[in-house]
């Protein structure tokens, strides 16, 4: 099982902590990041990122600037909300959160759930967190050439999570992937819930032209979604040869 957190590296802990017997824990985090599109603009991007040195001085900095800003971006989203009269309140969201936690459009989407506002969070996310409502906020996300550098240079190895899930909006090209292998990217991530059968193909023939590791996520976050733990997996010749790269963490064992 692989932990993946947005932006922090809290959890590594009290997941080694309470591993079951014999299950191995493949510690990491999931960066924010932008990047070229391949088209001439920008695109959003997350990059997986496993097995690295928690310390690394440069990579704690981008992750704290990142957790900051996004409370400050959950704060003005819900104030924006609360002047519309929604019963979105910033201060009792943020207090049930850790102080490392990362802080997101999800919580607000829980806390719309929780009003009767919304019966998922899928909902609530398609009739309130995205579009045209006023309620946006721009990110400034690490680029995803420098998050590639820190992320080899504190030992660990990087992968590019859902990268042509075309479902979840704007996508890179094939020629921004084959850019990224060549800047040090490790993986690609293929099999994913929202990649299907065909695109996993095109994603598997291209991780190959490229040298990549080839990955599977389930991309789990928690019972309040539809995917299920554990949907998606990494074929073990693939994990072999990813945690082969990194020298940053090792994988945890529970005993």
């Amino acid at each position: 099982m692989a932990l993946t957190d947005h932006d922090t590296t809290a959890g590594w802990r009290p997941a080694a902590d309470a591993l079951p017997s014999g299950m191995r824990l493949v510690p990491g985090a999931e960066l924010s990041c932008e990047s070229d599109d391949g088209r001439g603009g920008r695109v959003s991007v997350h990059l997986l990122a496993y097995l690295f040195d928690p310390e690394a001085p440069a990579l704690v900095a981008e992750q704290r600037r990142l957790r900051e800003q996004r409370r400050s971006r959950l704060r003005t989203i819900a104030d924006r909300m609360a002047a519309d009269g929604l019963p979105v309140d910033a201060d009792e969201i943020l207090a049930g959160l850790g102080p490392d936690a990362p802080a997101g459009r999800p919580h607000l989407a829980q806390a719309l759930v929780r009003a009767g506002l919304c019966a998922t969070v899928d909902e609530a996310f398609a009739s309130y967190l995205v579009g045209g409502r006023g309620y946006s906020v721009p990110r400034r996300d690490t680029p995803v050439e420098h998050a590639i550098d820190m992320i080899t240079e504190a030992g660990g190895v990087t992968v590019l999570a859902h990268p042509f899930a075309f479902r979840r909006g704007p996508t890179v090209t094939a020629d921004v992937v084959e850019t990224l292998a060549r800047r040090g990217l490790t993986g690609v991530e293929v099999d994913h819930p929202n990649h299907d059968e065909r695109t996993r193909g095109e994603l598997r023939a291209l991780g190959k032209d490229l040298g990549l590791v080839r990955t599977g996520s389930s991309d789990y976050h928690g019972t309040n979604k539809s995917i299920r733990i554990g949907q998606e997996v990494t074929p073990p010749e693939e994990f072999d040869a990813l945690v082969a790269q990194a020298t940053g963490a090792g994988v945890v064992v529970g005993g």
